[in-house]
C-alpha cells in the first residue's frame, strides 16, 4: 500500500479544502458547465466542489484508495486512477486545468516537457493551466529543510504532522513524510524521491510547448513569489 493510501482516511485533516485556493481556481475556470481537469486530485475536495457547482470536473490521482474516497465524497464529479504521464486519457476541450500541492515534483524532469504539452493540447484556445510546487529556487541552497510541525486532530486524539526534504540537489530529493500521535506512536512514515525544477525551467518548458504565462506568485492569495525555503510558486499559463 502506497504512502498516500494509508494516509487517504485523515487526508482532509492534513490538507483541509481552502476557499482562497477555489476561488482563485474559480477564478480561471470559466462559467458554470465548462469543463474542469483536476490532476493529483487526492481526496477530491476541489474537484468535487467544482462539480457540485455545474462544472463537468475530471479529477485524476495515481492512488486507488484517494480516487475512491473521493469517489465516495462527491458524486457530483468523475474521478479516473490514471498516472499524470497518461494525463492525454482524461480527454479534451477543457477550458482550465490545474494540479496543486506539489503534484508536479512527481515527475522525473525527462517526463515534463511531454507532459506540459500533452495539457496544451487538452485545453480550448485561450484555456488556462495552473500548477503549484514549492519555490524549489529557494530551497536548491540548502542540504536540507524541515516544515514546521502541524497539530491535527484525528477522532478525539491529536496528532502531529512531519514533513521535510533531506539530500536535496539539483536533480532529485528526498522527502520524508509521517503523521504521529501526540504520544509519539507513529500512524506512519515513509520517503520518496522529488524532482525539483527553477521557475526559470518551467517558463522554458511551457514556452516551447505553446503556452503565455500570466502570473506568478507565491500562493493562492495572489502575494509575490519570496525567496524563502518553505514557500510556494503559483504559476498561470494560458494557451497561445
Amino acid at each position: 500500500m502506497s504512502l498516500y493510501s494509508r494516509f487517504a482516511a485523515c487526508y482532509e485533516q492534513v490538507f483541509p479544502f481552502r476557499e482562497e485556493v477555489y476561488g482563485f481556481l474559480k477564478n480561471h475556470a470559466g462559467e458554470s458547465g465548462s469543463a474542469v481537469l483536476d490532476i493529483g486530485c487526492g481526496s477530491g475536495h476541489y474537484c468535487g466542489r467544482f462539480g457540485g457547482e455545474g462544472y463537468k470536473a475530471i479529477g485524476i490521482d495515481l492512488d486507488e484508495v484517494m480516487i475512491a474516497e473521493a469517489g465516495r465524497h462527491y458524486p457530483d464529479a468523475s474521478f479516473l486512477c490514471l498516472d499524470m504521464r497518461s494525463v492525454k486519457s482524461a480527454g479534451s476541450g477543457f477550458n482550465c486545468i490545474y494540479s496543486i500541492g506539489n503534484g508536479l515534483a512527481h515527475l522525473h524532469r525527462n517526463d515534463l516537457l511531454p507532459f506540459i504539452e500533452s495539457v496544451h493540447g487538452m485545453l480550448v484556445p485561450g484555456g488556462r493551466w495552473i500548477m503549484q510546487v514549492m519555490n524549489w529556487d529557494a530551497l536548491l541552497a540548502l542540504r536540507e529543510y524541515s516544515f514546521p510541525e502541524k497539530p491535527i486532530k484525528i477522532a478525539e486524539d491529536s496528532a502531529v504532522f512531519h514533513r521535510g526534504y533531506s539530500s536535496i540537489t539539483t536533480d532529485s530529493l528526498s522527502f520524508s513524510f509521517a503523521l504521529r500521535y501526540a504520544s509519539g506512536k507513529e500512524l506512519f512514515a515513509e520517503k520518496i524521491t522529488l524532482y525539483p525544477v527553477t521557475c526559470r525551467h518551467y517558463h522554458h518548458l511551457h514556452e516551447v510547448a505553446g503556452f503565455r504565462c500570466s502570473g506568478q506568485y507565491s500562493d493562492f492569495s495572489m502575494n509575490p513569489v519570496r525567496a524563502v525555503p518553505g514557500t510556494g510558486l503559483v504559476m498561470v499559463f494560458e494557451k497561445c
